[in-house]
């Protein structure tokens, strides 16, 4: 074999190599950047982080496309997609038959349910102790609509832009109590809330987050197929417990 000829394979494999690299299709991503620890920011690196972010970076690795990641307010992710700005969002988002009218989802891969949060001393216990409370929620989320449909008096049910500005009202005593994702607000309960505020009541309606992607998306298949291997393999359990602890059987 000459070595002119070892040189030219070389060449054109390096070629190959390139253009797949260049042809590898980049995906507008968009997430809500105050949805902890699904999604947030890291203050020291610039970057986002959380275990939404490592998920959709171990699947666009597996489905075969690059990440441009941009954030938003969680109201305006579905917008988004529906007028064609971004290609796929993940952000917590739960799997509803109304959103599956304008927008693709993947499988679930996350199951999830909503939960009250409460100062330490409180005497709320249940859904129906928040009737004529003031609540905090989050705009565009599932939870508002929750406390809509099942409190009688919610007058003083308020949505919040961001997680974090429920939680300081809460601490601030601006409002009496949280209604929201559970993961977040546990992990908030356990976090920066520790020993100030406590989660109470059973989960309500329970829930399962999916990837959205626009509608008629070509690259469904692939996500469900990269969310399929990563259980398999075990690379999702090891990602669910370095943020949530321990994963529960079944899961």
């Amino acid at each position: 074999m000459s070595t002119n000829w070892l040189k030219t394979l070389g060449a054109g494999l390096a070629l190959t190599v390139a253009t797949t690299a260049v042809n590898a299709e980049t995906l507008r991503v968009v997430t809500d950047p105050s949805f902890v620890p699904f999604e947030m920011m890291d203050q020291e690196t610039g970057k986002m982080i959380g275990f939404d972010m490592e998920i959709i970076r171990e699947v666009a690795d597996r489905a075969g496309f690059e990440i441009d990641l941009n954030t938003m307010d969680f109201n305006g992710i579905i917008p988004a997609l529906q007028t064609g700005n971004v290609d796929i969002a993940i952000a917590g988002i739960t799997i509803t038959d109304e959103r599956e009218e304008i927008v693709d989802f993947s499988d679930p891969y996350y199951d999830s349910g909503l939960r009250i949060l409460v100062r330490q001393g409180s005497d709320v216990d249940e859904l129906s102790d928040l009737e004529g409370m003031k609540v905090g929620t989050k705009i565009g989320s599932t939870s508002y609509d929750y406390l809509m449909a099942n409190l009688d008096e919610d007058d003083g049910v308020t949505p919040y832009p961001g997680s974090s500005d429920m939680y300081m009202a809460l601490m601030s005593q601006a409002i009496d109590a949280v209604f929201y994702d559970a993961p977040n607000v546990g992990y908030f309960a356990r976090t920066k809330g520790d020993g100030k505020v406590t989660t109470v009541g059973p989960l309500y309606e329970g829930q399962q987050y999916g990837i959205a992607l626009v509608e008629g998306s070509e690259w469904v298949d692939e996500v469900n197929e990269a969310l399929a291997s990563i259980k398999e393999d075990g690379t999702y359990k090891t990602i669910y417990e370095k943020w949530f602890g321990p994963m529960p059987e079944g899961m």
